[in-house]
């Protein structure tokens, strides 16, 4: 497959995936939507070099398409967005949900991690204190 084709394919399916996520969050309860969140892949991806390359492809087409002004994605539905394109090349992440304080107002934030590395909406999360997670390869 040439990057060009790839990098189409990565931009098609997030963009399919930030939809429905949008949608499970506006309409579907937290508990469900967590609960969706809290499953594991079906099956494990065996080789890690490939696997990094795949999480690199995810990071960069969700971040790619979260940004722009059509899309306005909050971090949720990007992280869930992320997880469910992981999930389904079966490499396993643990989806975050943490806050902070800032002038007297609770702010909240949703990041992705795989093994310690935060790499969706990862840039913010340093700030927030983690409150829950989700699914992730350490069970």
């Amino acid at each position: 497959m040439t990057p060009r084709t790839r990098r189409r394919a990565y931009l098609r399916e997030a963009a399919v995936m930030l939809v429905v996520a949008r949608f499970g969050v506006r309409f579907f309860a937290p508990a469900r939507v967590f609960a969706w969140a809290n499953r594991p892949p079906r099956r494990r991806r065996r080789r890690r070099r490939f696997a990094a390359d795949e999480i690199r492809w995810v990071s960069w087409a969700i971040d790619t398409l979260g940004v722009h002004p059509w899309t306005r994605t909050l971090c949720l539905p990007r992280a869930l967005a992320a997880q469910a394109m992981l999930r389904r090349r079966g490499i396993a992440s643990r989806l975050c949900l943490g806050v902070k304080r800032s002038d007297g107002a609770v702010d909240a934030h949703a990041w992705l991690e795989i093994g310690g590395d935060k790499i969706v909406g990862g840039a913010e999360a340093a700030e927030f204190t983690p409150l829950a997670a989700f699914g992730g390869a350490d069970r």
